[in-house]
């Protein structure tokens, strides 16, 4: 979903507290950093990034902590930098990560009684990372899916998905069949959910007779609205959230519709041992409210789960 144009390491201890002003939008596309100036900075003209500390208070639970691996006191987390918000940005200090992952990381943090050293990846790198234990686990809107679940173990937080967005003055209507995007240049993230999607049903447009959609594969979100807003791309497929909190925050673009429910969660090496430590880290955040006041700052509470799964079988539907 995004490649860094470079690494950077903070820790979250069980302590830490994010703080920081307003949002800049370094959001998906080719690499082409001057591509995505113009869309990153109409995206952050119009509102600033939220700051509220939801984390800081939470205290550590001695129950959910007992379930770690003897010894477990730091963890090093692969994230990917450069999503559209509610997914991993740098605040305007351009040093100070946030957005909705990296807190439920921290909270996670804080009820396990970890240090958790972040490193910045490129999306599609972070998961065949994971085997070669360069990182303890990843957090950036993994949607949980039954191929990836063949090598991946999964903690589930959150229920995100597919979904589609165009420029306002499209005249495409709720897509429900892929084959309803025939000729079409469909923007996307590289490595994602959303390519292997698009990939894979090419061929209901060439069954059909018609010329097939084009997939363009873009590292960061800024480039992806770039291409759409000058009309290269014609479709961004995406994220859920992130389609409805780009949308709201930057004009000339509707969000379409849902096209796909997945449950999304940290992911680690197959057979790790920290799944039933942070199962229960998430259902403890359920229970005493911080959840919620995550889901709430970011603008997702339809996404809300009642009670985390650990590497549950894809949503199908």
């Amino acid at each position: 979903m995004h490649t860094p144009t470079r690494a950077r390491y903070r820790l979250f201890a069980p302590f830490a507290l994010l703080t920081s002003a307003a949002l800049l939008l370094t959001a998906c596309g080719s690499g082409d950093e001057s591509s995505t100036t113009g869309a990153a900075r109409v995206a952050a003209a119009s509102d600033k990034i939220p700051i509220t500390d939801v984390v800081s208070a939470i205290h550590k639970d001695p129950a959910a902590a007992a379930l770690l691996p003897p010894g477990t006191k730091n963890l090093t987390v692969g994230v990917a930098v450069g999503n559209t918000p509610p997914g991993v940005s740098y605040l305007d200090d351009n040093k100070t990560l946030t957005g909705q992952d990296v807190d439920f990381t921290e909270a996670v943090a804080h009820v396990l009684g970890l240090e958790v050293k972040v490193e910045q990846a490129g999306f599609e790198a972070i998961l065949p990372a994971l085997d070669s234990g360069k990182y303890d686990f990843g957090a950036s809107n993994f949607g949980v899916t039954d191929e990836r679940r063949k090598t991946i173990d999964f903690v589930t937080y959150i229920n995100d998905g597919q979904g589609f967005a165009v420029r306002k003055d499209s005249k495409l209507g709720k897509v429900t069949d892929l084959a309803q995007l025939c000729g079409l240049n469909i923007a996307t993230s590289a490595g994602t959910t959303f390519e292997a999607t698009l990939e894979e049903n090419k061929h209901v447009c060439t069954d059909a007779g018609k010329k097939p959609y084009a997939v363009q594969t873009y590292a960061e979100q800024g480039a992806i609205w770039s291409s759409i807003q000058q009309g290269r791309s014609d479709v961004v497929m995406s994220t859920i959230n992130g389609l409805r909190y780009a949308v709201a925050h930057q004009p000339g673009v509707k969000f379409l519709n849902e096209f796909h429910r997945l449950d999304v969660g940290f992911a680690s090496k197959k057979g790790t041992k920290l799944a039933p430590a942070f199962q229960a880290a998430v259902d403890e955040l359920i229970t005493d409210g911080t959840y919620e006041k995550i889901l709430k700052k970011w603008g997702t509470t339809d996404s809300a789960i009642t009670k985390s799964q650990i590497s549950p079988p894809e949503l199908k539907g």
